[in-house]
Formats: C-alpha cells, sequence, structure tokens
C-alpha cells in the first residue's frame, strides 16, 4: 500500500578521516569491511520497491548489504507502479530504489530514440532530475515484453511483434492500468507496428492473473518480464520486439544525495555482482519455493559471497 506519510531519511554519516587513511590500501570488499568503522550510525537510508516480487527481492539485496555495513535502512517496499513512487524518489522521501533503465527514462524522456543499453544508460544520467544520481547499470535485465499463448503463437505463425499484425481476431491488451496510456500501450502498439488492439486493466504487474487471464482468453496479449519464469513454466511466447518499442531495461539503482559514498560502492557491487540468469533464478525462488524476499536475498548475497 502506498504509505502518505514518510520519515524524510537525513544524510547518511560521512567516513572520518581517520577511516580514510586505515582504509586506504586495503583490497577488503566494502561488503566485507568491519562494521563497527562503517557508515550508518543513527543515520537512515530510506529504500522503496515497486508492487513486483522481482523488484523487492532486489531491494531487500540493497538492504541487507547496507545493514550488513552498519547503516539503518527503512524499508518502504511493494510502493506501486512508477506514477506512485517517482514522485517519492524525486523529493527525496526514498533514498535507494532498483529501477529500470529503460522505462524510467522513458517517463522522463517520452519521446527517446535511446533504445541499445549503453545508450539509454547515458540518457537516463541526462535526463534525472537534479539531486537524484543513477548509479552504475547492472547485467541483469528484466525486460518488459508482449506475451501470447503457445497456442496463439502457433496458430498465426507468431515469433515478433510485428506479426501480430497478420492476426484477423479482436485482440486485447492485458497490463497494469497504467500501461493504457503509456508508450508501450495500445497506442504505440498501433503507431509502431500498425497493431490495433483493445485494452484491459490487470493488476498485478504481469503476475499470476495476468497469465491466468491469457490462458482464459480474456486477452491474447499481455506484456510480461522476460525474467518472469512463468514464462516457460506456461509454455507462453515472448514475441520479439524488433522496432525497440521496449527500450533495454537493466537494473539500475537511482539514489538520492543522502547515498553516501561508501553506500555507493555497496550497491555499484551489488549491481556488477547479478546477472541475467540471477534473476531468473531469483525470481523462479520466489515464484516455486514461495520464499519470502529476505530469505532469497541472504542466500543470493552469502552465495556470491556479499555477506
Amino acid at each position: 500500500m502506498f504509505r502518505k506519510n514518510r520519515v524524510t531519511a537525513v544524510a547518511a554519516l560521512a567516513l572520518t578521516s581517520i577511516f580514510a587513511l586505515t582504509a586506504c590500501g586495503t583490497d577488503s570488499s566494502p561488503l566485507e569491511e568491519d562494521t563497527a568503522t562503517n557508515g550508518g550510525g543513527d543515520e537512515t537510508i530510506v529504500i522503496g520497491s515497486q508492487d513486483y516480487y522481482s523488484n523487492e527481492i532486489i531491494a531487500e539485496i540493497y538492504a541487507q548489504a547496507l545493514e550488513n555495513a552498519g547503516y539503518d535502512v527503512d524499508r518502504q517496499f511493494r510502493i506501486g507502479q512508477r506514477e506512485a513512487y517517482l514522485p517519492e524518489i524525486e523529493s527525496g522521501e526514498i533514498d535507494l530504489f532498483p529501477e529500470y533503465s529503460g522505462p524510467v527514462l522513458q517517463y522522463w524522456e517520452p519521446d527517446t530514440e535511446a533504445r541499445l543499453p549503453e545508450d539509454v544508460f547515458a540518457a537516463l544520467e541526462e535526463a534525472a532530475p537534479e539531486g537524484l544520481n543513477v548509479l552504475e547499470q547492472s547485467p541483469a535485465t528484466d525486460q518488459d515484453s508482449y506475451v501470447v499463448t503457445r497456442e496463439l503463437a502457433d496458430e498465426w505463425s507468431l515469433s515478433t511483434v510485428a506479426d501480430l499484425e497478420k492476426v484477423t481476431e479482436p485482440l486485447t491488451l492485458g497490463a497494469n492500468s497504467e500501461a493504457e496510456n503509456r508508450p508501450n500501450g495500445p497506442k504505440g502498439l498501433e503507431e509502431t507496428y500498425g497493431v490495433e488492439v483493445g485494452f484491459a486493466p490487470i493488476e498485478d504487474s504481469g503476475g499470476p492473473l495476468t497469465v491466468k487471464a491469457l490462458r482464459d482468453g480474456d486477452v491474447q496479449l499481455a506484456i510480461i518480464y522476460t525474467a518472469d519464469p512463468s514464462i516457460e513454466s506456461n509454455n507462453l511466447v515472448s514475441l520479439e520486439d524488433t522496432k525497440g518499442l521496449f527500450l533495454s531495461s537493466n537494473v539500475v539503482p537511482l539514489a538520492s544525495d543522502k547515498v553516501d559514498e561508501q553506500a555507493t560502492e555497496i550497491i555499484n557491487e551489488i549491481s556488477a555482482a547479478m546477472s541475467p540468469e540471477d534473476l531468473v533464478s531469483l525470481n523462479n525462488r520466489s515464484v516455486t519455493e514461495q520464499l519470502p524476499a529476505a530469505d532469497i536475498a541472504q542466500d543470493w548475497l552469502e552465495e556470491k559471497g556479499l555477506l
């Protein structure tokens, strides 16, 4: 649930000059240093997440790693969609948030022509509001994609989004209500691919309700993330977006100026360690094993030697 009254986080304490001198020349990871000499103290970093289990797992990884380094963390998870949480990030009420490069760039710059990962990242750094820092992007991706059932794909020989133009039956797109007016909603499909579709709001970010609607035939097309294990387990088909309607979508942390240099190093190390395969595995553990985000995050950090 969206929380209207939040505790505004204050800046994390800067490292003392004494610590800077003693730390100089060491090879230890910032995640492995003794927490007694690290940042934190009585300061708090507010970490948020989307109302999406995969995003919550990444946010929990950030939280546990920072707590291990001595920071106090306030978890504000499962807030909602971009339209709900980005104003809080922009205002500084949330200090750290795992985002996705393409979609957040398109939020700030709807007409962006960037499509490839590095181009998108560079454009995102330029588009981010003042006082908001774009940390290093991860190799891990959770790409929005248009998904159909295997039956529909076989019937109409569908492998790309452009192939939908061959379908003579009415098509309805199922996604969160915000998608109806986003560039990759019905208007974008028509303008970019010449494909006309209806729209049905399904408020679970491509989750079980969306998959059920797709399999039951209530919708014929849905927006589901490529890292979602339900695509394989339900024999669904992700259509290739040959014209780049969906931008490259690497995991990228957004941070306020309250996230200090040491905390930034910790989060950047996490980003570098997370692969696309890792993200699918993390999501699969949530879906198939029904584990809480905290357990999945801890296991991953320990596996990578980061906790």
